[in-house]
């Protein structure tokens, strides 16, 4: 079983993993929070909070069987090594409940507050509806050979290609828009700060067990961190550069979009935001 170099090093992987626990969990709250004062989830991609479900529920599945299970530990290290660490830590895992428990929430919002003629498309519907489907194959297909450690890293794969799709939307919807008006930058801004956390920390670890064995290890956790690392600065170029909201005298931000959400004209092309 592997274990640290220094104690220093093993303070320092969990300081990091903590802090990317708290601003990723953080990162939350400031659309939902904007959502409650304005009591409206206009401008909010439904789309994106969808995949969202599907990406931080494979992703809990994969952290909490990885973390929890001697049996997948044990596969992991017959694969990896037995002097390997398993790439999962307690942050892992309380952020993917945490994760699951607040996307739910805000589809609850999006059920209680304006939702103007936003909706979810049928695009996202079927693709949600193809991951589980294959999901399901894939459990029943592991089952024989109890290939267990085959199964939650089908799940880790999903939560990777899910993390790509489901921003994917809300960019569009931004750039169409020419707004990001509804959309909570605070939530970006933490986002960017947990993924640069989550990468550093993988870093940590690699350097005090001289071996790059825990990036491919958890491929899904490496590639996580570098898409929101990407899809954020995006987010933040459409806010503060591209698209900036309107202010009053007072400082005030005005609630107005340069384009409206759907024209009529658009309106039978709606499905494909």
């Amino acid at each position: 079983m592997g274990s640290w170099n220094s104690v220093s090093m093993e303070v320092l992987y969990q300081v990091l993993g903590w802090i990317a626990f708290f601003s990723w969990s953080f990162s939350f709250y400031p659309q939902a929070i904007l959502n409650y004062r304005r009591k409206s989830v206009v401008g909010l991609n439904f789309d994106f909070l969808v995949l969202n479900v599907t990406k931080h529920s494979s992703y809990l599945i994969y952290n909490a069987s990885l973390f929890f299970s001697p049996v997948i530990q044990r596969q992991y290290r017959e694969k990896y090594g037995s002097d390997e660490m398993i790439p999962v830590g307690a942050n892992d895992v309380a952020f993917s409940i945490h994760a699951v428990i607040l996307t739910f929430f805000g589809l609850f919002q999006v059920l209680i507050y304006d939702r103007g003629t936003q909706k979810v498309s049928k695009t996202c519907t079927a693709i949600s509806s193809v991951v589980w489907a294959t999901a399901l194959v894939c459990i029943i297909t592991s089952w024989p050979n109890q290939s267990w450690l085959w199964l939650i890293s089908v799940f880790n794969t999903i939560q990777v290609i899910m993390t790509t799709i489901k921003y994917i939307p809300q960019a569009f919807m931004n750039f169409k828009r020419k707004s990001t008006i509804g959309w909570s930058i605070g939530n970006i801004i933490l986002d960017l700060g947990g993924g640069v956390m989550n990468f550093a920390q993988m870093g940590v670890q690699a350097i005090d067990q001289g071996t790059l064995v825990n990036f491919y290890g958890n491929i899904g956790k490496t590639l996580l961190s570098l898409e929101v690392i990407f899809f954020d600065l995006i987010f933040i170029f459409q806010h503060f550069v591209f698209y900036p909201a309107k202010k009053e005298g007072t400082g005030r931000t005005i609630i107005q979009e340069r384009t409206p959400l759907v024209a009529p004209a658009d309106k039978s092309r709606e499905d494909n935001v």
